[in-house]
Parts: structure tokens; sequence; C-alpha cells
């Protein structure tokens, strides 16, 4: 288990390297040469923080605990500051570091997993990679290509279907419900263990394109009264301040019950991802950190903030 660990970590550690660079680079700099910790320096490390995204209700939480944890004990080493930074971090997540319930999932057949997500945030890739990480568990998977707005999101989910060996329902028609109704009988009926669900890439704001995921909802649930068992909203790393607009809008719009971070390999700003962690409370479930199918994995609080902050 520690193996895989390290494993991740480094990927993790690899993915963020923009990041750290951008962000604790900085703090590192400050820090070091500092004869002493003085409001300046608070001043200096808030700066950064915002410059990262990291929002200014966060940036004060993590200021705030620095001050007072930095009053009260001798130890002002760059490492120790570094620590204190991390468990304040890591405390805005809850305590389950991980992020994924696989007992759950064994509960239901097919369990139903809707992703969803604007144009751009690398969704249709990300649901192959999802699709490839059920198979190689050993889980019989199929997937509903719903994207019926983008004439080439079929023909891109029918190469990576047939690269990773999933099976793939398309329908010549223009309504994505029919689509993903014909996909649940057929996994119904072939007991099938994963259906995943591909939308149409949509502008959160486009009132008309919300209102057919409702569609895809009600047909699902119509068919299987505990589905969709997840809806998962793909957001790009790189957006920066507007994956937070992202993940209002769409949660207005359908309970969204999860996260994919995309892109985290490309981008110097991942601070943002920590603020939603702390304003909505949704977990993060699965983090794409490269360009190959491989690439991706489950999101671990604790690994992740290691990664972030070394």
């Amino acid at each position: 288990m520690k193996i895989f660990q390290n494993l991740g970590l480094n990927k993790l550690k690899e993915g963020l390297t923009k990041t750290r660079i951008n962000l604790f680079n900085k703090i590192t700099e400050v820090i070091s040469r500092k004869a002493i910790i003085d409001e300046e320096t608070f001043n200096e490390l808030e700066a950064i923080l915002l410059s990262s995204d990291l929002g200014s209700e966060l940036t004060e939480k993590i200021i705030s605990k620095t001050r007072t944890s930095l009053l009260n004990i001798n130890d002002r080493s760059l490492e120790n500051i570094k620590k204190i930074m991390r468990d304040e971090l890591l405390s805005i997540f809850d305590k389950e570091l991980n992020s994924i319930n696989h007992s759950e999932i064994e509960k239901f057949k097919p369990y139903v997993i809707m992703i969803v997500g604007v144009n751009g945030t690398g969704k249709t890739t990300t649901l192959a990679k999802l699709a490839n990480k059920y198979k190689l568990e050993g889980k019989k998977v199929i997937i509903a290509s719903a994207d019926t707005f983008r004439a080439a999101a079929n023909t891109q989910l029918k190469t990576w279907s047939n690269r990773v060996g999933v099976d793939l329902v398309e329908v010549n028609s223009n309504d994505p419900s029919s689509v993903v109704y014909d996909t649940l009988n057929i996994a119904i009926i072939n007991r099938y263990d994963i259906v995943l669900i591909d939308t149409a890439g949509r502008l959160h704001n486009n009132l008309d394109l919300m209102e057919e995921l409702h569609k895809i909802l009600k047909v699902t649930n119509k068919l299987l009264d505990y589905a969709p068992n997840e809806v998962l909203l793909v957001l790009d790393s790189n957006s920066g301040q507007n994956i937070i607009a992202q993940v209002d809008a769409f949660n207005k719009s359908i309970k969204i019950t999860g996260l994919i971070l995309t892109k985290l390999d490309g981008t110097a700003k991942g601070g943002a991802i920590l603020q939603i962690s702390l304003k909505n409370k949704l977990r993060v479930k699965y983090l794409g950190i490269g360009e190959t199918v491989d690439d991706f994995q489950e999101f671990n609080a604790k690994l992740f903030i290691e990664a972030f902050i070394n």
C-alpha cells in the first residue's frame, strides 16, 4: 500500500509542478530572505496566496493560523511554516481522506454515473479514463453516448471505447434521453456493473442545454429509481476562478455529487480547487494529471496537499 501511495504522490508532484513553483517556491523565497518573520512577511505571504487563486477567505484562514501558531512556538523555520500551512489546508477537507466509497458501488447493479461539464474541460477523455479504471477493476462497463450536439463526440467516444475495451451505445437520434434510455435497458438486461453517461458540453449559463440534463435525469430515474448514483462535474484546473462559477451554476441546476479535476499538469494556479472544497463542501473524486489513459487517479486529500506544498 505504501508503494502505491508513493507512486500516487510522485505523479501528483509531477502534475502540480507549475502550481508548486508559482506558489510555494515564492513562499520559500520570501521566508528564506527574512531574518525575522514580521508583519511585512505576512503581507507578502498573503499576496502570494491570493495570486494563486486561493481566494480571500481561504487566504485569511491560512495567514491567521500561521500567525497564531508562530506566536506560540519558537520554531519559525521554513519547514515548520509549511507544515502549519499544510495542516490548515488539509482541515478544509472532511475527515475521510479518500473520496470513493467502493462498498457503495457494489450495492447497485448497474451503478450509474453521469458526467457533465462545459466544453473544453476534457470531459469525454475523462469519461474514457474512468471507464478504463473500472474495466481494470474487473467491472463490466457500458457507455451512453448522449452528446448528440457535437458531431465529433460520438467518434471520439467510439475510439476511446475500442481502446479501453468497453461497450458503447450510440443511437441515431438528436434526443440524448433516448440514448440513455436504450443504454440503461441494455445494462439492466445484460447485468452491467457500471453505466457511464456522456453528456453534451455546455456553457453553465445555457438554460436550454441545462434543461436537457433534467430530461436525462428523469429518464434515468424512471428506469432505476436510485439512479443516477453520481453526477460528476468535470472542471479544467486551468480555468482559475471561473470553475467556482461553473460549480455554482451546475449545482443550482442539478445536484452535483462530486468533482473531477483535469489538466492539473498544466495549471500554475491550483488554488481555486481548494476554494471549492472550502465553500461548496463538494468532494473531489478524481484527478486528471496527464494526457494518457493512465494519468488518472482517485483523489486523496493528504496526498494532494503534500504534493501541493512540499
